[in-house]
């Protein structure tokens, strides 16, 4: 993984990618995904793939929760603390 980027850079790329795949022009970093309609059922689960492909990271269906992916902040400090353990 290229150390120069941010986990939270990769993390906004994926969201506003995204986003306008679905007709949201921009995410804040604090707005929650799914209440601006940016991320649904589905989009969860693309979301998740990204996450652990791109981090290597594994994240079981008991952590696939609003906390842990409500917005670009929440989902940063999820994976973050996945990476430390």
């Amino acid at each position: 993984m290229d150390r120069s980027v941010s986990s939270k850079d990769r993390i906004r790329e994926f969201v506003q990618r995204y986003a306008q795949e679905r007709g949201v022009s921009t995410v804040g970093d604090g707005e929650s995904l799914i209440q601006n309609g940016v991320v649904d059922s589905l989009g969860i689960f693309k979301l998740v793939a990204f996450l652990e492909e791109t981090f290597s990271i594994r994240i079981p269906d008991e952590e696939i929760v609003f906390d842990n992916l409500e917005s670009v902040d929440r989902i940063e400090s999820f994976v973050n603390a996945k990476l430390r353990r």
